[in-house]
């Protein structure tokens, strides 16, 4: 990676575009003539944050708005981005155990994980799909992936910080609505506009294009509209990391058959101690294709009546390279006692060196291409109906999907290294471990050849819906209207492994295949001594050499199958609600009061392995397994109130409180327990699991001094009873190594109780006519009831400290903003059988404009450009893993015809 020219490109641009503006700015500020009045237009960025504001202080509940303009002007290029400055929002980059990455793809609340944060499309659910194979299978949420929705979907996003009746059930912590454009929301009757870029990633080194149009059409009367939106954007990762596969364990001291090792005998002041079960050198490739569009279509038959339909694609194409050389430790260190001069602190074998034994194998190499794929898309009908001059009606039906699939797997997992020792030292969670294993590196040291997971995965998310609500005006004194509706939905989430191939002589074609080295520069950024002259096989000689050697199997339920039940399992959920919610206002005042309603079958099923064929309902070469189904009912009547108050002109307070409700996460209820054979470590559902009931609390008060300023201060509690954790127990699982059933410590979630109270501040002022300045601070508080394994009571994904420092300019031709976004470690759930964290981690971007007419806007973003090394732990002493993912420069042209 040339991190220096892409520092200087970055900043070459922005001196350039401020050089440019000097001139312009030093005309603009030039004094109006005395008695003259000036009219001041204010557009771009400062209208879509006076808009923001103006939303946010009209409405009775608790919300934050992002604005389309202030979306385009954003360094932002999908909605969680946009979303990241907003004050109690946090974001990550992940779902499941795949890692640190560059781009946002979950949105969560006030110190909560994403699950627990709803997401809608214009007032209705979406389904989600991932790339990542253990995000379709093992470890599913009922968080939305950001990466399938651009920003340039957006007229505005809204995140409701608290509950109200007529808001659709699922989000304990929050719901973020984003509502896309309607075709006769358009001033003009014919619109076009057109986008030309591309973004170069600095540490793949490849620019890639990003395109994107726009066509509306609406006739003169207003009557009739098309809006068709289109996206192709392709983007080039390259992440270098130092993983900790299981994190660390703590040595046994004894053999495979239980008795004392030579470590046991030895050094008994090493049994119980902490040390590396994997420690790997891990270069992370991807290619990920975005392609869709949204089509809006309104018809206005009559004055009273609005009939819509909507459609949405977007499908991402998301093939993937995992490279990971792995000091093997799990096969050496409670049987082989390392050299004298070890240490051992705070738990941990901090440094230890052992000599090489003969035949046996020191480092383990896993090769992982995928083949990847994410869509989502939904259809929507919709009628507005004013059915008298009090009462008003919207009926909207909607079936919505998500699918995501890995094809093939494309997998070799070698041994290597026989009879070279290893050494390590660790440095706590400040920088990698330096590693090093002896012995010969390169193809011609594989000592053995094996390959796992060749097995097509496939997983929906399915919703159908209708929704019906109702608006009635009233003149009963404070009571002003009344609200009412109902809601169904049939829910289904299903993860299928239906048939693999079985392996044949693979070895044999693909020790003689195409091999490639790491990058010259790998891991430069991340620091640490290890491993980093290394080979792989191409993707294309893997391919090819599995395509060759392998039956695809087509008999999916008989004994020689690859079926792989261990990976299948379904959640079924019919949701019926219904709600009232009466609104009040008064001289200074206005809120709402409601009740919803809301019923929820459940009904689960998933496979468990068992021993014996005769005892089976189904089997294949994954074992045996018997069939399981569970089904539940939930009910409950969930209470919601808002109240704003007009202290003054300028100030406003509120108060809300509620009751709301989230079912766990469908892989926390539904997923088959399964393994890995390397460290004896899985996970597993829980269909017994109770939904998160939350009660909140929140007040706020907010001062609006003057146009686009704001100074706030608002303080929450929410207390989750049933909150979901997870525990760790021992099960019998099938090992593909062995072909038996063999003991694992598998990770299963449980109801527990969790509270969190926190405080946020916003400030954000103007400058003058073209500059302003933004802040804002969350602190969060969370903790539950569950003692984890490390003694701690943390709750998911809770920083307790979040803030975002932003300041823009802005005049009739050039815009720029720099934004800085930081927050505290949080705990992510377990690896293998230990809790691991994120560690705290802060993310500079920068955003320039230039528009030299009105219908052409040439744009550069720029992102990540303090590089941030994302860090992940076990504890303060034993580190999970280190990523680092470079910068990203976006070019866009943008013209309106």
């Amino acid at each position: 990676m040339n991190t220096k020219r892409s520092t200087l490109i970055g900043t070459a641009i922005a001196v350039a575009l401020f050089q440019q503006a000097a001139p312009s700015l030093a005309q603009t500020a030039t004094p109006a003539a005395e008695g003259v009045v000036e009219e001041i237009i204010v557009t771009g960025i400062r209208a879509s944050i006076q808009q923001s504001l103006e939303v946010k202080r009209d409405a009775d509940a608790r919300l934050e708005v992002v604005t389309a303009e202030e979306v385009g002007k954003l360094p932002a290029h999908n909605v969680a981005d946009a979303l990241r400055g907003l004050p109690g929002v946090n974001i990550s980059s992940s779902s499941a155990d795949e890692g640190g990455f560059d781009e946002a793809d979950r949105v969560s609340l006030r110190g909560t994980s994403p699950s627990l944060t709803q997401t809608l499309i214009n007032g209705h659910s979406v389904g989600s799909a991932d790339w990542f194979v253990l995000s379709q299978g093992n470890n599913v949420g009922r968080s939305v992936s950001y990466s399938l929705l651009p920003s340039e979907l957006v007229s505005s996003v809204e995140v409701n910080k608290s509950s109200h009746a007529k808001l659709q059930e699922g989000g304990t912590t929050g719901t973020v609505n984003i509502r896309t454009r309607k075709p006769l929301q358009f001033s003009d009757s014919l619109t076009v506009e057109a986008s030309v870029g591309s973004v170069y990633s600095d540490q793949a080194d490849q620019y890639d294009p990003q395109l994107s149009g726009l066509f509306n059409y609406k006739n003169d009367d207003g009557t009739f509209g098309v809006l068709l939106q289109v996206f192709k954007q392709e983007r080039s990762l390259r992440r270098d990391a130092q993983e900790i596969p299981g994190g660390f364990a703590r040595i046994t001291g004894r053999n495979a058959d239980g008795t004392l090792s030579e470590v046991g005998i030895n050094n008994p002041d090493l049994v119980g101690v902490y040390a590396p079960g994997l420690v790997g050198s891990t270069l992370f490739e991807q290619v990920r294709d975005r392609t869709g569009g949204l089509l809006e279509v309104q018809f206005r038959p009559s004055d009273n009546l609005t009939l819509g339909l909507s459609g949405f694609l977007s499908d991402m194409d998301a093939n993937n390279y995992n490279r990971n050389f792995m000091l093997w430790g799990g096969s050496f260190v409670n049987i082989q006692s390392p050299q004298p001069g070890y240490t051992v602190e705070n738990g941990v074998l901090t440094n230890a060196t052992y000599a090489g034994v003969a035949g046996r194998n020191y480092a383990v190499y896993d090769m992982i291409y995928r083949e990847a794929t994410a869509k989502s898309n939904y259809i929507t009908f919709d009628a507005d109906w004013q059915i008298t001059d009090s009462l008003r009606s919207k009926v909207m039906v909607g079936t919505t999907e998500g699918k995501g699939t890995t094809d093939r797997q494309f997998i070799a997992e070698v041994t290597t290294n026989a009879g070279g020792g290893a050494s390590w030292t660790t440095h706590g969670i400040g920088s990698p471990l330096d590693w090093n294993i002896g012995g010969n590196s390169t193809p011609a040291g594989v000592t053995s050849f094996g390959t796992w997971g060749n097995q097509q995965v496939i997983a929906t998310d399915q919703e159908d819906w209708i929704n019906l609500d109702f608006s009635q005006d009233l003149d009963a004194g404070p009571l002003t209207s009344l609200d009412f509706g109902a809601r169904f939905a049939d829910h289904e989430r299903e993860t299928q492994s239906p048939e693999g191939a079985t392996p044949g002589d693979i070895w044999s074609d693909l020790q003689n295949g195409e091999t490639a080295a790491y990058p010259s520069d790998f891991g430069s950024t991340i620091g640490g001594s290890f491993p980093r002259d290394l080979w792989y096989f191409t993707p294309a000689a893997l391919k090819e050499a599995i395509l060759a050697n392998s039956t695809w199997l087509s008999d999916n339920d008989g004994p020689t199958g690859r079926h792989n039940y261990g990976g299948e399992w379904k959640v079924t959920e019919q949701n019926l609600a219904a709600y009232v919610q009466a609104n009040f206002a008064g001289d200074a005042w206005s809120g709402n009061f409601g009740l919803r309603y809301v019923n929820v079958d459940q009904e689960i099923n998933s496979y468990q392995a068992v021993a014996s064929a005769a005892n089976a309902d189904v089997s294949s070469l994954f074992g045996n397994w018997i069939y399981q189904d569970t089904k539940n009912e939930h009910n409950k009547v969930l209470p919601s109130a808002n109240l704003k108050f007009n202290m003054s002109e300028d100030v406003v307070f509120r108060f809300a409180a509620s009751q709301t409700m989230t079912m766990p996460d469908y892989s926390a209820l539904g997923a088959s327990s399964w393994g890995s054979d390397l460290n004896k470590t899985g996970g597993g559902g829980n269909p017994n699991l109770k939904p998160v009931l939350s009660t909140n609390f929140d007040g706020n008060i907010e001062w609006y001094f003057m146009p686009r300023g704001l100074v706030s201060v608002g303080a929450f509690a929410m207390d989750l009873k049933d909150y979901v954790a997870f525990g760790t127990e021992t099960r019998m699982l099938y090992s593909e190594l062995t072909n038996q059933l063999e003991e694992y410590l598998v990770s299963v979630p449980v109801n527990s109780n969790g509270q969190v109270t926190g405080l946020e501040l916003v400030y954000e002022q103007p400058i003058g006519e073209w500059f302003g300045f933004n802040a804002n601070y969350t602190y969060a508080d969370g903790k539950t009831s569950h003692t984890w394994a490390d003694g701690s009571h943390n709750l998911l994904g809770t920083s307790k400290d979040t803030y975002n420092v932003g300041a823009y300019f802005e005049n009739e031709m050039f815009g720029a903003r720099v934004n800085y976004s930081y927050r505290t470690d949080f705990l992510i759930g377990l690896s293998g059988a230990n809790p691991y964290y994120q560690d705290d981690f802060g993310t500079l971007s920068v955003a320039l404009s230039y528009k030299p007419t009105e219908w052409l806007n040439i744009s550069v973003d720029a992102l990540n450009l303090n590089d941030p090394t994302l860090t992940y732990y076990q504890s303060a002493f034993i580190p999970s893993s280190f990523y680092s993912n470079g910068r990203q420069y976006y070019l866009n042209v943008r013209a309106k015809f």
